[in-house]
């Protein structure tokens, strides 16, 4: 079996060598990863400059691009042989709800599902306070080892191709986690206001509010299982149309104006 690797936080990040060290002996791994931190680019491609690949050691490449550059660039005729499924992460920091709409990691595993193979968004979920990380320990090893068996009950119990795991991992030790369940994404409160600064300059600079608290994030939800210790696994689909609305919307249409 052929593995793509990927991620958001740049090919030098903590979370993605965890992942890695995890799924080694599982098939063939290939590291393909963007040059530097690109957290928050979701789904966007590079199409006004060039792309370029770079080895960084046996098996391992980084791109001058995006999440989604580099899952498209390794199943578009980058290398020879075609990769048989592509797992993203372990990123710093939880994707919940909302987030999947902004996350890098996500994006490469939707990527990943556009080109035809089962997919794993994988993200670490640590606690913070107003947007602050709390000073602890950073349990990698832990989402790596979930990745790990995720992927055995997949080879074990395949799922359909066209399903795309986002999967959240509680920030503690393996042992402290409570088990997995199947959650839906819930749904954050709006980001806090931008915070307003200076540059060297003088002049007026902006920074993104840290992402608002969750909002539906009772039972069921990805919030509500991660905070109650156990690893959030949410299937996601590509389609976005909302199908309940397409016959009211229909005869909306069809009013005389």
């Amino acid at each position: 079996m052929r593995i793509l690797l990927s991620n958001d936080d740049g090919y030098r990040a903590p979370g993605l060598k965890a992942l890695a060290d995890a799924l080694e002996g599982l098939g063939e791994l290939t590291v393909v990863a963007p040059e530097a931190n690109r957290s928050g680019a979701s789904n966007s491609l590079t199409l006004e400059m060039p792309l370029r690949v770079y080895d960084a050691e046996p098996g391992w490449y980084f791109v001058n691009g995006t999440p989604t550059d580099c899952v498209l660039l390794a199943n578009s005729g980058l290398f020879d042989e075609p990769f048989d499924r592509v797992v993203s992460g372990i990123n710093d920091g939880a994707n919940l709800g909302d987030d999947v709409l902004y996350s890098g990691t996500v994006a490469a595993a939707v990527e990943g599902r556009f080109l035809g193979l089962p997919t794993m968004a994988i993200s670490l979920a640590f606690h913070s306070s107003h947007g602050a990380i709390e000073p602890r320990p950073r349990n990698f090893a832990t989402a790596g080892r979930v990745a790990r068996e995720l992927l055995d009950r997949q080879a074990l119990h395949p799922l359909p191709r066209s399903t795309i795991l986002n999967v959240n991992v509680p920030d503690v030790p393996y042992a402290q986690l409570r088990g997995f369940q199947a959650t839906r994404l819930g749904f954050r409160h709006r980001s806090e206001n931008i915070v307003r600064a200076t540059d060297a300059r003088g002049r007026p600079i902006y920074w993104i509010g840290p992402a608002g608290k969750g909002q539906d994030a009772g039972p069921g939800t990805d919030f509500h299982a991660v905070e109650h210790g156990y690893v959030s696994v949410t299937p996601l689909q590509i389609d976005l149309t909302r199908h309940v609305a397409l016959e009211g919307l229909g005869a909306w249409l069809n009013q005389a104006p």
